[in-house]
């Protein structure tokens, strides 16, 4: 019997890190999809990428270059010219937010997997603790699940799982930590990519997330 395949969207953040782990303790043959889009912290999301996979002992990976996100710009992550926040999470959507980016993500992804014969896409957006993305939500996912299976093969039938969609970013921490997910070697600062900021809201997310679990970060902070 051939094992059921997964396509992971694998940024090497934590949550699509744990997303991972989790389809593997699922019994899936796990195919790990990296997308480098001009983000200010491309070369060190593409280090945690590559060091989750080894850990994992993954070997057929994409890392698949989108190079118009910076031509569009109109996010921090893209846009130079855009400062990334660092005084607290405002409400709303934030600068930091890519149009689109995980419609995007996943469209590339189901060819992927129409490729590869996969059954599911496993991305770890989180809608009830994330930053306000539209794009994190179980709305937005279950319309991209209807509009991609109508418009791959009849043979094609994906299911996007979305593990980590109603936690919180401690009770992620937590199962992280249950499943032995390596959160030492993921990156999740938007700022910078050799010692975290500790202030963009993304770290304080993450921060945020370790204290609520009673569990210390292991990666360097500059605050």
């Amino acid at each position: 019997m051939l094992k059921k395949k997964a396509v992971c969207i694998l940024s090497g953040g934590m949550d699509s890190t744990l997303s991972s782990y989790i389809a593997k303790n699922e019994n899936y043959e796990i195919i790990p999809v990296h997308f480098n889009y001009g983000q200010r912290t491309e070369i060190r999301e593409l280090k945690a990428f590559r060091d989750v996979c080894e850990k994992l002992e993954l070997n057929n990976k994409y890392e698949i270059d989108i190079p118009f996100f910076t031509q569009i710009g109109a996010s921090a992550l893209t846009d130079n010219s855009i400062d990334v926040p660092v005084d607290g999470i405002e409400p709303g959507v934030p600068v930091t937010y890519v149009p689109f980016r995980n419609g995007i993500f996943l469209s590339i992804a189901t060819a992927v997997a129409e490729k590869e014969g996969a059954s599911a896409l496993f991305i770890g957006v989180v809608e009830e603790d994330s930053s306000g993305y539209p794009d994190c939500t179980d709305s937005f996912i279950n319309k991209m699940l209807q509009a991609i299976n109508e418009g791959t093969k009849e043979s094609t039938k994906l299911d996007i799982v979305t593990p980590l969609v109603k936690l919180s970013k401690s009770q992620i921490v937590q199962k992280a930590h249950e499943l032995d997910v390596p959160l030492e070697l993921t990156w999740s600062c938007y700022k910078e990519s050799d010692v975290a900021c500790g202030v963009c809201d993304s770290c304080r997310l993450r921060l945020n997330g370790f204290e609520k679990a009673g569990m210390t970060d292991k990666i360097p902070y500059k605050v």
